[in-house]
């Protein structure tokens, strides 16, 4: 206790409460090629429609590791994602932009952020896609900067926009066209329209749409049913006015801060249908958004139109200002430039790039450090060896606290009848001997409603779904195999369904066959790791079961650092272990254990060298690979206490 002065009483606390903490078993982790999303960024999914969601259609380069994703996520909810890219000039990906040859790679939030949020890019245009890749040539931006681009009244009053005036009708002569509009060419200013602008003549209720424009004329969709006089006014409004029914004009925020003109509307919209279910679909709307960098809404929220944008929109990154907006982004005690035509354009030159095997690896290092991502079942996807080798040597044998699944190559056991069992082998004896790591037997057939089609994909994703199926049923220490919990979702056919004969032969080689039985489904058949030393580890369960006491005993063993290494101490760490032992043992995980860490382990010379020693001492339960039946017949007349156990 506090040393005291005088006389009192001090009151103090030991927690001797705390217990060993659960830990998760059932977070998977892939990495790979998809269509969309950040890329080098670890990204959590919860099912099937946020994969869509967030990393785009499988299609048919990026299939098997969509299809690894979503398999999993059959059975589980959390799967930790990882988007690989090429990122090398030319060959690399690349976010659409608003302006052509304005190529750019925006990876992620972070990136956006260290390299391409102060309008360093201004190429690249006002905007660019969220993320890299083709699908963001389907988006296209609109912007409403003012009150006079939102709807315009052109009368004759405005000499250089007005319909040209030195004929009595427009289109007098034969063969005249009837869907352009000239305008007054004794100046050469451009006309304020753009495509996709409406208009309509002299205050009718018809809007044409205009489909181009130049300082001189307009071209319409659609042919003038009656020629027009020149001279006579034209109503223009934004191709989005009917959206709004408000134009942009002044915020109260801006105007008590004595600026003005900060308001302004923006439209994203989904040209191509990649990302909805029709064309043209409008996908963000944003309202009132300020051209000041300070503004804020009336609930104190930022509505700088380029903070606005790029926290809330899952498809575009605000890059520069509009052209022509010279003080856009200055303080709201601003007269804002006022832009009076409207931007619109389509984002291009996004492109996936080739991604290669190099770049799928590197996307998987995101999963390396333990202490910084927490994931315990590792898909590797298709059938690599190379990616297989770096996740099981560099992933789960450094961290291990997880487990690498793996299938074998593709061109093993799609279209290979006859050969399938010795590439398996050939492939295994590839890869690292280790118990952190399982390897299936092939491939199966499946559905996919994306496309339309059917496909091979690999079965670890659906292989790693299986523990957690196990791990939500009973615990992670029991085998995901058989039939009790190793039926497979989603099964067509396997591309190979393994014989005895074969089952028996890939299974001494550590390779788990997954078998199609006849009236049973699709079953994991096997729970050996690819350890090839005998021993307990060389089962799936028993490694799990060592990576959860591992995981859990460590985390709450680290409340003992920099405490004294005394009897009081050790006694509160055998205290903490062995009631979470007892209760892995009565959930069966284990038969028998003991906990050693007195002065027999703790020797002065440990102490001396700062150090602590628990010793924990484990009989691990064994799951049940052969089944023995020995039927006997007996004669009648003999008591089956003659023959019981001689046989």
């Amino acid at each position: 206790m506090a040393f005291q002065l005088s006389p009192g009483v001090n009151v103090s606390e030991i927690d001797l409460t705390t217990i060993v903490p659960s830990v998760a078993t059932s977070i998977g982790a892939h990495a790979g090629i998809f269509a969309w999303g950040p890329s080098s960024e670890v990204i959590t999914v919860g099912n099937e429609v946020e994969l869509q969601e967030k990393f785009g259609n499988p299609n048919s380069t990026n299939f098997e590791y969509w299809f690894t994703a979503a398999n999993f996520l059959a059975y589980g909810n959390n799967l930790k994602l990882v988007r690989a890219v090429n990122k090398d000039h030319g060959t690399g990906a690349l976010n659409a932009a608003s302006n052509t040859g304005g190529a750019i790679l925006i990876e992620n939030d972070d990136d956006y952020d260290l390299n391409h949020g102060t309008a360093a890019n201004t190429s690249v245009g006002p905007f660019a896609a969220k993320y890299p890749g083709a699908r963001g040539n389907s988006l296209r931006i609109s912007i409403c900067p003012s009150a006079n681009a939102f709807s315009q009244n052109l009368s004759v009053g405005t000499a250089t926009q007005q319909m040209r005036a030195n004929a009595v009708n427009i289109f007098a002569g034969a063969g005249a066209q009837k869907n352009v509009i000239p305008f007054n060419s004794t100046a050469n200013t451009r006309q304020p329209f753009i495509a996709r602008d409406k208009v309509s003549i002299d205050g009718g209720t018809t809007y044409f749409d205009v489909v181009s424009a130049n300082s001189f004329s307009i071209v319409l969709a659609q042919d003038l049913t009656a020629n027009i006089a020149g001279g006579n006014a034209i109503l223009k409004k934004w191709q989005y006015h009917d959206d709004f029914k408000v134009a942009p004009g002044t915020s109260d925020y801006v105007a008590n801060k004595g600026g003005s003109g900060d308001e302004m509307h923006v439209i994203v919209v989904d040209e191509d249908s990649e990302f909805t279910d029709a064309a043209n679909t409008i996908v963000n709307k944003f309202a009132f958004v300020s051209k000041a960098v300070d503004a804020v809404t009336g609930a104190g929220d930022t509505n700088f139109y380029k903070e606005v944008i790029n926290r809330t929109s899952e498809y575009v990154w605000w890059t520069a200002h509009q052209n022509g907006g010279t003080n856009w982004g200055s303080s709201s005690a601003t007269a804002f430039t006022e832009v009076q035509v409207p931007f619109s354009a389509s984002l291009v030159q996004g492109a996936d790039g080739t991604t290669s095997t190099a770049n799928v690896v590197t996307a998987f290092d995101n999963f390396a450090d333990a202490d910084s991502v927490d994931v315990s079942l590792v898909m590797t996807g298709p059938g690599d060896q190379t990616v297989a080798t770096h996740v099981i040597d560099n992933i789960a044998i450094t961290r291990k606290d997880c487990i690498a699944f793996c299938s074998p190559r593709r061109a093993d056991v799609v279209n290979n009848s006859g050969n399938e069992v010795t590439d398996i082998k050939t492939y295994r004896n590839l890869l690292t001997s280790t118990s952190f790591a399982f390897l299936d037997s092939g491939y199966k057939y499946q559905y996919d409603k994306y496309n339309d089609v059917f496909r091979y994909v690999p079965l670890n994703g659906d292989i790693a779904g299986l523990c957690v199926r196990t791990d939500l049923e009973r615990d992670a220490w029991f085998s995901p195999g058989g039939l009790n919990r190793g039926i497979i979702k989603n099964v067509i056919k396997l591309a190979f369904n393994p014989t005895k004969t074969n089952r028996d032969d890939l299974y001494t080689e550590g390779v788990n066959p997954v078998v199609a039985f006849q009236g049973e489904g699709t079953v994991l058949f096997g729970d050996k790791t690819m350890q090839s030393k005998p021993s307990a580890f060389d089962r799936i369960n028993v490694r799990r079961l060592f990576i959860v006491l591992e995981k859990a005993i460590s985390r709450a063993a680290r409340f003992s650092l920099f405490e004294f290494n005394d009897q009081f101490t050790r006694s509160q760490f055998v205290a903490l272990v062995e009631p979470f032992l007892r209760d892995v043992q009565g959930r069966r995980g284990i038969t028998d254990f003991r906990v050693v860490c007195d002065d027999t382990n703790n020797t002065g010379e440990v102490i001396d060298r700062n150090e602590f020693v628990g010793d924990i001492y484990i009989k691990p339960a064994r799951s049940i690979n052969f089944i023995q039946l020995n039927f006997v017949a007996v004669r009648t007349g003999v008591s089956f206490e003659e023959v019981v156990g001689r046989f």
